[in-house]
């Protein structure tokens, strides 16, 4: 057996997992601040941060006074399951699928509701053909596939003039791209994507489109308590003013605030967005030098900067969890093996609490861990 040189240089913070991701550079818990733990989310100081909190990712995703914003329970799978549940029935539904999430609202709408959606689908690695979608419906997609990579190029292919409404599941690509908030009446994300923020609580923005529809459609099934956004006929107002449906974790909107504090001080929605470019653009230069390593999205156009697939020549599942135990065990990078329902491979994220030193310092460790295996 050859012998497989171990590379000198380990990437600082080796955290590229897609979701939990990496905490911002500086993060320590000792920063957070601390006031509104142990209080009330009803205290004054409760309700403060939290419309703090809501008046920051308003003032990052340069979002219109038009859309709302609500921080509700469950993740970014809560917020998207608020919104089917409240919204959907109304007119037939379009749901797009390339990846295991867009899958899971697929089955929602399908089995759960009922609703016999169209289903436009693609493999992993690539993207629907977007020219079928049928805007009389209302349409569901992932703006970003965290599992295959694959994301949507732009907002062109909304219809300004579409009947339906547009929902996406943005939860891996707001803070890191530019959205166009006018095409989107529906989205939804979680703070433990892009911000590097903790899991538990779900963020859910309405366009005005999606406020009519709330305000004048009752679902034909009831609704749990935590789903229910209107009250005597009006959109609950309080909930896009902090006032949450359920008891929220003020330490997790604490953490949210110091991420998003950072994100200012990076200059904002282009500071973040440069950082991941430029982390996408070093990972993109480790693939190109390598004769064993592709993307799983082939096309540049709709291959994601935050959540990069990649392919390994040869490789089985079995093969990749060694990869990754291997690089895992010496603390060059953790949990970088893809999606249990995707396709063998490496899912590296590139959002913007990575450093770009990190990601060029993890070329060399994916060479050892290649060739150890091999050897």
């Amino acid at each position: 057996m050859s012998e497989v040189t171990t590379p000198q240089v380990r990437p600082t913070r080796p955290y590229f997992s897609s979701g939990p991701c990496a905490k911002p550079p500086g993060w320590d818990a000792s920063k957070i601040a601390t006031e509104s733990l142990g209080r009330s989310h009803r205290a004054k100081i409760g309700k403060t941060r939290l419309q703090y909190c809501i008046d920051l990712m308003r003032e990052m995703l340069r979002l219109p006074d038009t859309h709302r914003i609500g921080i509700v329970p469950g993740s970014d799978t809560g917020a998207f399951e608020m919104a089917m549940w409240t919204m959907l029935g109304a007119r037939p539904v379009t749901t797009l699928a390339w990846e295991s999430f867009g899958e899971g609202w697929v089955t929602d709408a399908a089995k759960q509701l009922k609703l016999d959606p169209t289903v436009i689908r693609a493999d992993y690695g690539a993207l629907p053909d977007l020219t079928r979608v049928d805007w009389s419906n209302d349409v569901l997609f992932t703006w970003n596939g965290t599992t295959s990579g694959v994301r949507v190029p732009d907002g062109d292919w909304i219809a300004a003039d579409r009947e339906g409404l547009s929902f996406a599941d943005a939860t891996s690509a707001v803070f890191a791209y530019d959205l166009p908030w006018d095409k989107i009446d529906v989205a939804t994300f979680s703070w433990q994507k892009v911000l590097g923020g903790e899991g538990g609580h779900g963020v859910l923005i309405l366009g005005p489109r999606a406020v009519e529809r709330l305000e004048n459609y009752t679902p034909a099934w009831p609704l749990p308590k935590v789903f229910r956004l209107v009250s005597k006929g009006a959109l609950a107002e309080g909930v896009f003013r902090g006032e949450t449906i359920n008891t929220p974790s003020m330490l997790a909107v604490e953490d949210a605030i110091f991420a998003l504090e950072w994100a200012k001080s990076l200059g904002g929605l282009d500071g973040l967005k440069a950082r991941s470019d430029a982390n996408a653009a070093a990972l993109d230069k480790i693939v190109a030098d390598r004769d064993w390593l592709s993307h799983l999205a082939a096309d540049p156009a709709s291959r994601s900067k935050t959540s990069v697939c990649l392919s390994v020549a040869g490789a089985d599942e079995g093969f990749i969890k060694k990869f990754a135990g291997l690089l895992e065990a010496e603390g060059a990078a953790y949990d970088i093996a893809g999606y249990r329902d995707a396709p063998p491979g490496l899912r590296i994220w590139c959002g913007a609490t990575v450093d770009t030193a990190d990601i060029e310092a993890l070329g060399p460790w994916l060479d050892w861990a290649y060739a150890s295996l091999h050897a």
